[in-house]
């Protein structure tokens, strides 16, 4: 596969980053010169790890897998962020064909409004595919197994959080 010339933006909450996480900015590098993970900072949500946390998990994961990514967190419109950023895409993970039913729209006005910019969608690994934050989240509280959903130190962040040993 080759790369396309270019800035590409993975964008979420990340909260926590999963191995799904992984598997698309893996995927993402694959396909761009330089990919930016970009942390939202959503006032609305209140997040299980706080911004910080979520930016050190994704650079702990990056320097581990020697990923040569920027990490980086936004507040606002994706589409100006990808402006202010120069990027030429937004790459973005679909599992289901739910996903896609929401994710169309959001992709459609993205570019409208920042026509410069695509919306690239990626398919996990079968074996990725069926991990969400969410799922991780909840199993992790109730005390469950997350060592084969999220990359080693999460887990152990996560552990931590919900006092499971």
């Amino acid at each position: 596969m080759t790369h396309t010339q270019g800035l590409a933006v993975v964008a979420g909450s990340f909260d926590p980053f999963t191995n799904g996480h992984v598997d698309m900015v893996e995927r993402a590098c694959a396909l761009f010169d330089r990919v930016v993970v970009a942390v939202l900072v959503n006032p609305a949500k209140q997040p299980l790890f706080d911004l910080e946390e979520r930016l050190t998990m994704i650079r702990e994961v990056a320097d581990a897998r020697h990923w040569t990514i920027d990490v980086d967190a936004f507040e606002g419109l994706l589409a100006d962020y990808v402006r202010r950023r120069g990027a030429r895409a937004i790459v973005r993970g679909l599992r289901t064909a739910a996903e896609f039913s929401h994710e169309l729209p959001v992709a459609l006005m993205n570019r409208h409004l920042e026509s410069s910019c695509e919306t690239v969608f990626v398919v996990p690994g079968a074996d990725v595919a069926h991990i969400s934050s969410s799922l991780v989240r909840e199993i992790a509280s109730l005390g469950g197994p997350v060592d084969a959903l999220v990359p080693a130190g999460v887990a152990a962040r996560l552990a931590r959080r919900f006092e499971v040993a």
